[in-house]
């Protein structure tokens, strides 16, 4: 027998499904709540609701984010790509596909903006053409393309005078396309604040010293350009920037960066080694990430005014048959430059580089560094490179060391009788520098050695630094995996390395 409350709910539910019996919410809802969910989904979904009523066509019709690449969602990548590596390429659109992106512009609503067109397919340079200019008539505000053609194509000058569009990226998979001449570009892109370019070609245009200016882009806050060929000379100078990316420029012989909005900075795979002319000037007072991967070293650098970084990542292609005096003082200058730093990760070839004999120069001193991570391969020589670097850094809270295990480098290993020899080379050495290295070792609080296999030059280290380090509070060894006669050697190390007084009473020593 139903009770007198579960009547009650009975006919509430009841008398609610009639009144809501035929009539459709969903579609009563804005349209910009409806293009909101209709984003949640690939495309062809998007447009498969066009054949529920005239309401959702309009929808369709009107739809402001048209993102073609997830028609086939493992074709989605980055836009760079490494041949080399054998890994699958993705799929560009089929012409069928690509008569479905001119069927959907030419049937848009024509007052309907554009908010996002994004697409990869294989076409000709006057298709490319044509699709552009019809999103450019709905005054698109943000254009991600990437093309394979058969054709060198010239950037449609429409793109250049357009006044809605904001983001703008082009890459190819092929020969590429031309830049206008600064004098097409001045007075353009009034608009835009991002531009990301890739596979440039400018063998008939070497030099970009003017076109990256505020008078062809005044508003634009992030420049990514990968892969430029032909280019040589490039200027930077464009006020509001903010994010600047080069890649893949092998054969640039000369940089000029100049911001005061700059905050990021990243260079890698750039420079040719082989000029003996090249330079790198950066001025970018407001500077905050430098990350130099893999760059050529130049003939001369200058880095000045970058009292705001905060972290700083460098790493050089070292040829050692060029490294001549004017390289060696490049490096120092390009060094000094951080001296403004708070974290600073320096590769191996610097410190290659820093321990080379004819190396004469002191770096500046890095007053603000507190964190200092050095990739190395921890050789005998490196040594006095290390030193150099402890020497300048007399503030710093955090050392991680991660040293590079290579076969080819022979590297001699700690026993009982190294221990008991005061007098070894390396431990000379360090005890020599007690003094000078004083200001590093009263502020030094963590040490992190990754790598550690117990070999003369890291076990050397990690005793003076225990020894005299009078603020030290953690000590980490990280030795990773070894076999049962290793693991042996290992603890009577270890148990040598706990069994003489340290500086300091705080220290902590952990191995893993």
């Amino acid at each position: 027998m139903e009770t007198r409350s579960a009547k009650r709910r009975k006919l509430y539910f009841s008398e609610n499904d009639q009144c809501d019996n035929g009539i459709d919410r969903i579609s009563d809802l804005p349209d910009a709540i409806l293009h909101h969910i209709l984003f949640l989904l690939p495309i062809k979904s998007i447009a498969q609701t066009c054949t529920l009523s005239k309401r959702w066509r309009s929808l369709w019709c009107s739809f402001p984010d048209l993102d073609f690449n997830t028609i086939n969602p493992l074709a989605i990548s980055s836009g760079k790509y490494n041949t080399s590596s054998g890994a699958k390429r993705p799929r560009f659109i089929s012409l069928k596909e690509m008569d479905l992106i001119s069927q959907v512009l030419s049937i848009r609503d024509k007052h309907s903006h554009i908010r996002v067109l994004r697409f990869r397919a294989h076409l000709s340079f006057s298709c490319l053409n044509g699709l552009i200019r019809r999103a450019i008539r709905h005054n698109v505000q943000e254009l991600d393309i990437e093309v394979a053609t058969d054709d060198y194509f010239n950037l449609p000058r429409c793109v250049i005078t357009s006044d809605s569009l904001r983001v703008f990226k082009l890459r190819s998979r092929y020969r590429g396309f031309r830049l206008p001449p600064s004098s097409v570009v001045a007075g353009g892109f009034r608009s835009l604040h991002t531009l990301s370019l890739s596979l440039v070609i400018l063998f008939n245009q070497p030099c970009l010293l003017d076109l990256f200016t505020d008078s062809s882009f005044p508003h634009l806050k992030k420049l990514d350009l990968d892969a430029c060929y032909g280019l040589k000379q490039l200027k930077v100078g464009c006020r509001a920037l903010e994010d600047l990316t080069l890649d893949n420029c092998i054969q640039l012989c000369g940089l000029d960066i100049f911001g005061t909005k700059l905050e990021r900075l990243r260079v890698a795979s750039c420079f040719d080694a082989y000029c003996d002319k090249s330079w790198v000037k950066i001025d970018a007072s407001k500077l905050k990430v430098l990350n130099w991967e893999y760059n050529a070293i130049t003939a001369s650098s200058s880095l000045e005014n970058l009292t705001s970084l905060h972290e700083a990542s460098v790493g050089f292609i070292l040829l050692h048959e060029d490294l001549t005096s004017a390289k060696l003082q490049s490096v120092s200058n390009f060094l000094s430059g951080l001296s403004h730093a708070r974290s600073l990760t320096l590769e191996s070839p610097c410190i290659e580089i820093l321990s080379n004999r004819n190396y004469f120069t002191n770096l500046h001193t890095f007053n603000n560094l507190k964190s200092l991570e050095l990739h190395t391969g921890f050789n005998k020589h490196n040594v006095q490179g290390l030193a150099c670097l402890f020497r300048s850094s007399p503030s710093i809270h955090t050392l991680i060391l991660k040293i590079i295990n290579d076969y080819k480098i022979q590297r001699r290993q700690w026993n009982r009788d190294l221990w008991d020899m005061c007098t070894s080379e390396e431990e000379q050495y360090w005890q020599s520098q007690s003094q000078t290295l004083k200001p590093f070792l009263n502020n030094l609080n963590v040490v992190e050695i990754h790598g550690f296999l117990e070999c003369e030059n890291e076990v050397s280290l990690a005793k003076f630094l225990l020894k005299h380090g009078k603020a030290l509070q953690e000590m980490t060894l990280c030795t990773g995996h070894c076999n049962y006669r290793d693991s042996l050697r290992r603890q009577k190390v270890r148990s040598q390395m706990m069994g003489f007084s340290w500086a300091s009473s705080n220290a902590r020593i952990a191995f893993h």
